[in-house]
């Protein structure tokens, strides 16, 4: 996993919805934790753009329902600011879903703008997505 320059505001906690920017079957997910986060004592994970989550799909098709996948966040509401000094903002919360190991997407097709962190820091993503914002 690669540094990115952006210092990202975190806006999504442990618990929140998310909908799959993928066409891996999945519609909604949901976040269980946030790998590689440190905290404090009492405080939840939480996790920004380019974070790797692990989430269970809330909603979407059979083969893939109540299974915890491992994700990366593509799009957060919750602005966060680039080094030049451009703050970025999303009209959704989205992720893709990606293998464990390689961090290789597990569709073919990302709908929607993909963050420029997130491509940065996960190549693959940027492969297959359709818009880097």
């Amino acid at each position: 996993m690669k540094a990115i320059a952006a210092s990202i505001s975190r806006g999504l906690s442990s618990g929140s919805y998310l909908t799959c920017a993928d066409n891996s079957g999945a519609k909604i997910l949901q976040i269980i934790s946030v790998k590689k986060y440190k905290g404090h004592r009492r405080q939840k994970p939480r996790a920004g753009v380019a974070s790797l989550i692990k989430c269970r799909v809330y909603k979407g098709n059979e083969k893939v329902r109540k299974q915890m996948f491992t994700c990366i966040l593509v799009r957060q509401t919750k602005e966060y600011r680039r080094p030049s000094g451009l703050r970025i903002a999303f009209e959704d919360n989205a992720a893709v879903i990606v293998d464990g190991d390689k961090n290789e997407p597990k569709g073919t097709l990302i709908k929607g703008p993909v963050a420029k962190e997130a491509v940065q820091r996960f190549p693959l993503i940027g492969k297959i997505a359709s818009q880097v914002v």
